[in-house]
């Protein structure tokens, strides 16, 4: 049977349907929002998935080239592997998402959002992420806490609701929530150094704007939603969970207590071996089984010492951050580096320049064409000690890098400012925690150090959360590491300047965070971010007064648009050979701005006098040193600028009566000649002896 269901958010119709496609799936459903359109199927497993110790959720952001009117670029016409920004979009659905299901849960769940519509003033990732809430709440999986998105700006002062692609362009702030009725889910947000307050406040107005979205969805469940399947839960038998509390529990509450990492690791492994030898023989198939109940005494262990005892694993107080060290200038030949460790992690930045026509196109379904500063992430096995093939990045390098790229975007200098294309690259060569906020921490070093004129330094930290059972107590922690991550329940990642956040991302494993959570976590942020800042700027207090000696060397000119033809010549024959005699890169805009990139200032200058001269206007009284190209027996025609010539008449050759051209000059000679008039049809008339007057007058005037 077909339904539909509708309301309005922030003024515009959202409409989803039921029924009408995707009848063999579990749920399907198409939600539209204006002339914005997502296709969501969903679909489980029958049974569970044997031997695994995790939830199988897989979700998949599919965007259709067709849904803007695009044909792929490229030989091969049809969409291929996903976009960074569909990866990232496959993220930001998963992560508020996935808490949700209940625990213990383990049937393949796959959440498939095909996006096949767009209209840029309703953005197809937030529709999404309410249509993936709405066709899991309507089906029969057991997903039964609906989650409403909405992005809110900020335009003078004042918050605007899913704001459209002229208020977009005009905000200071781009800010995402997802929310349930009670707690709120995710947080991603980027801006102009947004006060800490205002921030806040803009959160919650979007939880509030969210539960019209929540109460759309229960609407739905109420109409046309499934029965919830009855589910197998995956539980270890009280028997073999207390059979190895019993052997293991003071040996592994021994082995958490040790401060350094690389020793309680060293003894929670023994304390695996010891476990795997006692329980071998008698539960041979239960390894997994044995292996969830050591990760819950660990869990309860690291949790119990922050809640009861007041203690963090490595001895730090809840607002104290671990040892910070900063370094520029590592690599010789690269523009700029810098290394960020805090604690056991580590990130090393390089940044390189390179020309405007460096950018990056993109070939996508949203606004944005080409990119001019990049930030990629990588995350190597052996940052944290492992063995691993080398692969291409994953969703979490991806996302990681999106995030530092975010930090940094709002301070980036204009093309104006700074004509270069930046490119960013954080390698984590220790990870114990937030590696994303200490790549912030070293791009900025690294920037300063290739002397890019960023607005201020920012610096980035992650905040942490640890509750109780009944969610009656609850610790705020700064600067999580790894094992706070692993066994607590939210990773706050903030990074900002000391004027304010530039950006934010929250991830939660509860089913939602408070209020109050949020308030505290922001504001402990900005201490932290004081501090990591005062600590850079002691390492590098400025931006380097100039670019590396091995960075390439801009200059601009800006011409009239009509005279960019003059540059490229027919078939770009002239820029071509202005690129071969000076070995520069030229990039030219529509509006005339041209960019020469070279290696060494002398070949850059020589380039930009060249397009000077030839869009140069040729004036009368200008004088200029041209060179005789052809000689006739009533004058000889000069070159004054490259593809302007003229004429000087046998009359205007020299001061004295002249009877032979070939008497004063010869094809090839260089001359000084003055422009006497350039007549209606574009010709110019030359004379060398009005030249040699006005030298010898000025010669004159500087003896006297």
């Amino acid at each position: 049977m077909h339904h539909t269901l509708e309301t309005v958010v922030a003024g515009r119709p959202i409409k989803v349907e039921y029924g009408k496609v995707g009848m063999l799936s579990n749920a399907a459903i198409m939600m539209s929002y204006g002339d914005t359109v997502i296709l969501v199927n969903v679909n489980s497993s029958e049974k569970p998935r044997d031997g695994i110790d995790f939830f199988p959720l897989s979700v998949e952001y599919e965007e259709r080239l067709y849904s803007v009117g695009k044909i792929p670029g490229g030989f091969i016409k049809r969409e291929g592997r996903p976009s960074e920004k569909a990866i990232l979009n496959g993220r930001a659905i998963d992560r508020p998402l996935r808490p949700l299901f209940p625990k213990g849960y383990r049937n393949d769940v796959q959440v498939v959002c095909t996006v096949v519509s767009v209209e840029n003033d309703n953005l197809p990732e937030i529709l999404a992420i309410n249509a993936a809430s709405m066709a899991l709440s309507i089906s029969s999986i057991p997903f039964v806490d609906p989650v409403g998105t909405v992005s809110v700006g900020l335009i003078d002062g004042e918050f605007i609701l899913n704001p459209t692609t002229e208020q977009r362009a005009k905000s200071s702030m781009a800010l995402t929530v997802c929310a349930t009725r009670e707690k709120i889910m995710m947080i991603e947000a980027n801006g102009d150094e947004i006060a800490e307050d205002t921030m806040y406040e803009a959160i919650m107005f979007a939880f509030k704007e969210c539960q019209k979205l929540v109460d759309f969805q229960y609407e739905a469940i109420e109409k046309f939603g499934k029965k919830k399947a009855k589910f197998e839960v995956h539980a270890v038998s009280e028997e073999l969970e207390k059979e190895v509390r019993d052997f293991a529990f003071d040996m592994i509450k021994e082995a958490m207590y040790i401060i350094d990492k690389d020793v309680r690791n060293e003894a929670m492994d023994n304390v695996k071996e010891k476990i795997k030898e006692n329980f071998n023989e008698k539960y041979p198939d239960d390894s997994s089984d044995i292996s969830d109940v050591v990760y819950k005494i660990q869990k309860e262990t690291v949790r119990n010492m922050i809640l009861k005892e007041k203690r963090r694993p490595d001895g730090r107080e809840f607002n104290q951050i671990r040892p910070i060290s900063c370094e520029v200038s590592l690599l010789p030949r690269t523009h700029g580096t810098g290394l960020f460790t805090r604690g056991l992690t580590q990130v090393m930045t390089v940044a390189t320049l390179g020309a405007i026509g460096d950018v990056q196109i993109i070939d996508g379904i949203g606004e944005e064409v080409s990119k001019r500063y990049m930030h990629h992430y990588n995350f190597p096995a052996y940052s944290v000690g492992e063995v691993r093939p080398l692969r291409g990045p994953g969703r979490r390098e991806i996302g990681h890098g999106a995030l530092a790229e975010k930090a940094l975007e709002p301070l980036i200098p204009s093309e104006e400012e700074f004509p270069y294309t930046i490119r960013l690259v954080s390698e984590v060569l220790s990870s114990n925690g937030s590696t994303s906020q200490a790549s912030v921490c070293g791009s900025t070093l690294a920037l300063l150090d290739a002397g890019v004129p960023i607005k201020r330094p920012a610096a980035g930290i992650a905040m942490g959360l640890v509750t109780s059972e009944d969610l009656s107590q609850e610790e705020i922690l700064t600067d999580i590491q790894g094992i706070e991550d692993f066994f607590g329940d939210m990773d706050f990642k903030v990074a900002g300047t000391e004027k304010g956040i530039t950006a934010i991302q929250v991830d939660t494993k509860l089913k939602g965070l408070s209020n109050n959570s949020v308030k505290i976590s922001i504001e402990k942020a900005r201490d932290a971010r004081l501090f990591l800042l005062e600590k850079m700027k002691q390492c590098i207090p400025t931006t380097r007064e100039e670019v590396s000696l091995y960075a390439p060397k801009t200059f601009t000119i800006i011409i009239e648009p009509d005279k960019i033809r003059d540059v490229i010549g027919v078939g770009g024959k002239t820029i071509n050979k202005i690129i071969a005699e000076t070995g520069v890169k030229i990039d030219i805009k529509e509006d005339g701005k041209v960019f020469v990139t070279a290696v060494d200032s002398a070949s850059g200058k020589q380039a930009i006098k060249i397009i000077d001269d030839l869009t140069r206007e040729v004036k009368a009284g200008e004088i200029y040193l041209g060179k005789v190209i052809k000689i006739a027996t009533f004058g000889a025609f000069v070159e004054i600028l490259p593809g302007k010539e003229g004429l000087v008449h046998i009359s205007k050759l020299d001061v004295n009566r002249v009877n032979k051209v070939e008497d004063i000059v010869s094809v090839g000679d260089e001359i000084l000649v003055k422009v006497t008039e350039v007549d209606s049809q574009g010709r110019i008339n030359l004379s060398r002896k009005d030249a040699i007057k006005d030298d010898e007058a000025e010669t004159k005037e500087d003896n006297n």
